[in-house]
């Protein structure tokens, strides 16, 4: 699966929004240009419209300083000045009516307005004139992504402490209960839920060392008994009740390692002593365990497959299915079948009455026998 994390869709977000504001802003510049230069555009038409009226004596003086009164375009005079604007201007626009022409003239970084009437040139210089400046919309863009950099930067600050605190929960999936440390170093949310979390983590490693010193307590209280039985039933004489006596204890004692075995796997606790075993070694083991006759284990194609496990605790595990399979198969019989990626226990028995799920549930024994 793809990596995926919460720092990764954060930055996306960010980084998709700040592009999403240039293109935005990009918009803007040229929607605000495009109506800079229409409103120059009608400025000018206007302009060159009076004085074409005036020129060609359509209205009067009096009406054409009125209509002209907020506008500060000058007309150029001087003879050589004149020239040389025409001469050397640029022209960015020309219409042309029945009243006569008009062009707009860029010369010198300024504008210009050329009217014709018949043979009479009017040359107006417009002092209002200025370029479209994009600093301002720049300067704009720049503050909102400076804050938008900003927001990123504290938001990745304010939930860095949530890789550590996955880093802890790991540790505790993986069972490093030691190794689990308190990563909350402030007052926010993730700091909190960190100090629970580590809080969380002390007390089930506290519940989890009772258990180990009452377990062990238990097991040396009961190992210290069987220990003096079978050395007293080592001491009497030779017999059937003698070997009897002493098959009794040691299936006690190796019930009792059964029992500091299944604790560590049903805890997951302290598997890591993995190690290469053969499959043949791992069974041979299960069945000196469970103290039963080979004839009632059926071995068949077992090559010379290795596992890594814990030797120890496998065996166990294994034991448990031979006892099983052997305790409720109709011929007392089970066999198994190795390969190099599956293990099969295969028994004669009854049909399972109920699904398999409530065969595996603890103490489950068969039908209306859960202790």
């Amino acid at each position: 699966m793809p990596r995926s994390s919460i720092f990764i869709t954060i930055t996306f977000i960010f980084g998709l929004a700040l592009v999403s504001i240039f293109l935005a802003f990009l918009w803007l510049m040229g929607f605000d240009k495009q109506n800079y230069t229409r409103e120059l555009n009608n400025k000018y038409s206007n302009v060159a419209r009076t004085n074409l009226l005036y020129m060609g004596g359509i209205i009067n003086k009096a009406q054409y300083d009125r209509q002209l009164s907020n506008i500060d375009m000058p007309e150029i005079t001087a003879k050589n000045e004149k020239e040389e604007i025409l001469k050397n201007a640029a022209v960015l626009e020309e219409i042309s009516s029945d009243l006569g022409s008009s062009a707009i003239l860029l010369y010198d970084k300024h504008h210009y307005l050329k009217i014709e009437h018949l043979d009479e040139l009017k040359l107006l210089m417009d002092k209002e004139f200025q370029p479209y400046r994009y600093e301002v919309i720049k300067a704009v863009f720049a503050v909102v992504a400076v804050i938008l950099l900003a927001a990123y930067i504290f938001v990745i600050y304010k939930i860095k402490p949530l890789r550590k605190l996955k880093r802890q929960i790991v540790k505790f999936a993986n069972g490093e209960l030691n190794g689990v440390q308190n990563v909350g170093n402030g007052k926010d949310e993730i700091s909190e839920v960190a100090e629970a979390f580590y809080e969380a983590v002390c007390q089930i490693k506290a519940l989890n060392d009772s258990r180990h010193l009452f377990l062990r307590n238990i097991m040396h209280e009961l190992k210290t008994p069987i220990t003096k039985g079978l050395i007293a039933a080592q001491m009497i004489e030779k017999s059937k009740n003698q070997e009897r006596l002493i098959s009794v204890f040691h299936k006690l004692e190796n019930l009792i390692n059964e029992l500091a075995a299944i604790e560590q796997i049903t805890s997951k606790i302290g598997l890591t002593n993995k190690t290469p075993c053969l499959m043949r070694d791992l069974i041979d083991e299960a069945i000196d365990i469970a103290m039963i006759e080979k004839e009632h284990v059926g071995i068949s194609e077992l090559d010379e497959v290795r596992v890594m496990v814990d030797f120890k605790l496998f065996s166990v595990a294994i034991k448990n299915m031979i006892d099983n399979g052997i305790k409720y198969s109709t011929d007392k019989h089970v066999n198994i079948m190795v390969s190099k990626d599956h293990m099969k226990f295969i028994t004669q028995g009854e049909k399972l009455k109920n699904d398999l799920d409530f065969y595996i549930q603890p103490f489950i024994k068969g039908e209306d026998a859960q202790k």
